[in-house]
């Protein structure tokens, strides 16, 4: 596996693991945020794999999924994660305070996408 692939991988790995210590103390617009960006690390690490080139500085789920071929099972899940990237982090842009506008309960489903989303990229990327 190259490099690039390998610590696209790890991070997403890292970033999976911090979602769930976020869980657990509840701050669940952390878990939301890490989830997404475990999502998007995983993607990019098997976007390299299979097609042998960065994917440049997308943040979007949908165009990494569907480049890497990622069952339409999982688009709705994408959808979701997507404007945690933003949302999570700015008021302005959540339109209120983003720690308020997260539960357990969008926490755990935020975590569970990118558990399954990484799992499918794990037995893509064959580690």
């Amino acid at each position: 596996m190259r490099e690039e692939v390998s610590n696209w991988w790890k991070q997403a790995l890292k970033d999976l693991e911090s979602a769930s210590k976020n869980l657990e103390i509840n701050e669940y617009y952390v878990t939301a945020f890490l989830s997404q960006q475990a999502t998007e690390k995983a993607l990019k690490a098997l976007y390299i794999h299979t097609i042998k080139e960065s994917p440049g500085p997308t943040h979007s789920l949908l165009f990494l999924g569907r480049s890497v071929k990622i069952p339409s099972e999982f688009l709705s899940g994408l959808r979701k994660l997507s404007p945690d990237f933003v949302i999570t982090r700015y008021p302005d842009a959540a339109h209120g305070v983003p720690y308020e506008l997260y539960d357990d309960e969008i926490a755990k489903e935020r975590l569970e996408i990118a558990k399954n989303v990484i799992k499918w990229v794990q037995k893509e990327l064959k580690i």
